[in-house]
């Protein structure tokens, strides 16, 4: 069955499993044998936070030093074409359609997930534009996710959280297990500063080559640069594009994994531009204009909350700083709230209007319940965004955050979608 537009495409790959997320590999894995399979380098990426940052530094260092690289990311701020890059830019409407088009054919009768099907036709876009090198973010965990149907040559798991207990375990250590599924015997996997004890465990149990934050690499943080230490030496580095102090573990994480990575060579030079140039949507990413600061951040759990609290903090401004918030209502509400309580002088609620959204009577339940009162209540992120810019002065801070909807819903406002298609946030 072909389909002329991308979001024709869109809507049907959304049809056509009787669940939007079913962990496991059989399906895809069977899908993939009859596919050309990928035959570059890979460098998957999985953690709970930070994951999404990690392969855009990766993505960014090759780029610099030359190399045609494949990225694939998730979830979409605004289009789908954001989930797969090539040599950094987003694959184009007609590129996607002939990738599905290729994995519908090769897929027969076998069901696929939406996550499942895009994973696939990435996979495919990478290997008909024969790139040197793919970097693959995880979807969901690590061990049953689409993803890893890829023995990646290096894998990292950035950091582990509490996220998703109803699919990865009922604690940490269980979802660390999940999350130390990318790695392979015998073949390099980094091991980022925040994680459970279990990543490790993991890792040695599968035989595989660990390069642990804080025993084999770490970061130094100085005035106007950074310093990464590995056994590959000491190195002096601009910071990256990427703003918040919390981004120099997920660089180092990068740097760890591309040091790892044999036949690729990248020079100090290739690490201070891939570091300078790097670029994310969503990741405390500050809009450019006059009038009140405004920076978007995609935290949806407590330990992004709790970084994002952080950066707040060390990145302060002289007027007020105003919370609009729009979160899905299987996400810890309450412990985000509390890990932000003294982070904003007002608080906008936003409800989402997604099968999985929150309405935002809910975020007041929570709010009041840590004894606060918002400001208001919208009916989407948009109204509460302009009534935030509404009440806010030229030295005064906006921050929106909650989800990725409620982000891509704000810089679609602000910047227009920009063509592409829409698709579900998984």
């Amino acid at each position: 069955m072909n389909h002329e537009t991308l979001q024709e495409w869109l809507v049907y790959i959304d049809s056509l499993h009787f669940r939007g997320i079913d962990l496991g590999l059989g399906r895809v894995r069977a899908v993939y044998e009859r596919m050309t399979p990928l035959s570059c380098p890979v460098i998957t990426v999985g953690g709970t936070n930070g994951k999404g940052s990690t392969a855009a530094i990766l993505e960014s260092l090759y780029r610099a030093a030359g190399y045609r690289t494949g990225a694939y990311f998730s979830p979409h701020l605004m289009r789908y074409n954001e989930r797969v890059r090539i040599n950094a830019e987003e694959a184009t409407d007609e590129a996607l359609c002939q990738a599905f088009a290729a994995v519908e054919e090769a897929r027969g009768t076998t069901s696929l997930t939406y996550f499942e099907f895009g994973t696939l036709a990435a996979i495919w876009l990478f290997t008909r534009t024969g790139v040197d090198i793919a970097i693959l973010e995880v979807g969901l965990g690590g061990r049953l996710d689409a993803v890893n149907i890829i023995d990646a040559d290096v894998a990292v798991v950035v950091s582990v959280g509490t996220d998703h207990k109803d699919w990865l375990g009922p604690d940490r250590e269980t979802i660390g297990r999940e999350k130390a599924g990318i790695f392979r015997g015998g073949r390099p996997a980094v091991v980022g500063f925040d994680v459970s004890d279990s990543v490790w465990h993991e890792a040695r149990r599968m035989g595989a080559r660990a390069l642990i934050a804080g025993r084999d690499f770490r970061y130094e943080a100085r005035p106007g640069a950074w310093r990464f230490v590995s056994g590959a030496g000491t190195r002096d580095l601009p910071y990256p594009a990427l703003r918040g102090g919390y981004q120099l573990a997920n660089a180092s994480c990068a740097l760890a994994a591309a040091e790892a990575l044999p036949g690729l060579t990248l020079t100090a030079q290739d690490l201070r531009t891939g570091l300078q140039a790097v670029r994310l949507a969503g990741r405390f990413q500050t809009l450019p204009g006059p009038g009140p600061r405004v920076v978007l951040d995609v935290a949806h759990n407590a330990e992004a909350a709790r970084t994002l609290a952080q950066t707040l903090r060390e990145q302060r401004v002289t007027g007020r700083t105003l919370g609009v918030v729009g979160m899905l209502k299987d996400k810890p509400v309450g412990e985000v709230f509390a890990a932000l309580r003294g982070s904003f002088d007002d608080w906008f609620l936003a409800s989402l209007d997604d099968p999985r959204g929150a309405d935002a009577a809910l975020l007041e339940g929570a709010l009041r319940g840590i004894g606060l009162r918002p400001r208001g209540l919208y009916g989407d992120p948009v109204d509460a965004f302009a009534t935030a810019i509404g009440c806010a002065g030229p030295d005064d801070r906006i921050v929106v955050f909650g989800s990725f909807k409620t982000v891509g819903a704000i810089l679609a406002h602000v910047q227009g979608p920009g063509g592409g298609g829409g698709g579900r946030v998984v």
